[in-house]
């Protein structure tokens, strides 16, 4: 299955990456490297994960964000990466 990573996730990956570089350079990297490997598990564990309204979640295993995607037989679309601690408003209407 290929991944499809929508336009708006990337400025979700900027914005994150630039947060966590704020704090130190290297934790900025971390970041970007581990939602990528969290991305990339997808090819293996896509579907498994808890349905938040119509999209899936996988929950990221080092920083307080999740994955918002959906899938077909052929491809996997990732539509958001937000940050948990956002406001529960901000993020169901980014979702919505």
């Amino acid at each position: 299955m290929n991944i499809e990573v929508l336009p708006k996730v990337k400025l979700d990956l900027i914005d994150g990456a630039k947060f966590y570089s704020e704090q130190s350079r290297e934790l900025g990297k971390y970041f970007l490297n581990t939602i990528l490997s969290d991305i990339k598990s997808l090819h293996r564990y896509c579907g498994i994960h808890i349905k938040v309204r119509n999209y899936h979640r996988l929950l990221s295993k080092r920083f307080p964000s999740a994955i918002y995607y959906k899938y077909d037989k052929d491809r996997i679309y990732i539509y958001a990466i937000l940050d948990c601690r956002s406001n529960p408003m901000n993020i169901n209407k980014r979702l919505s």
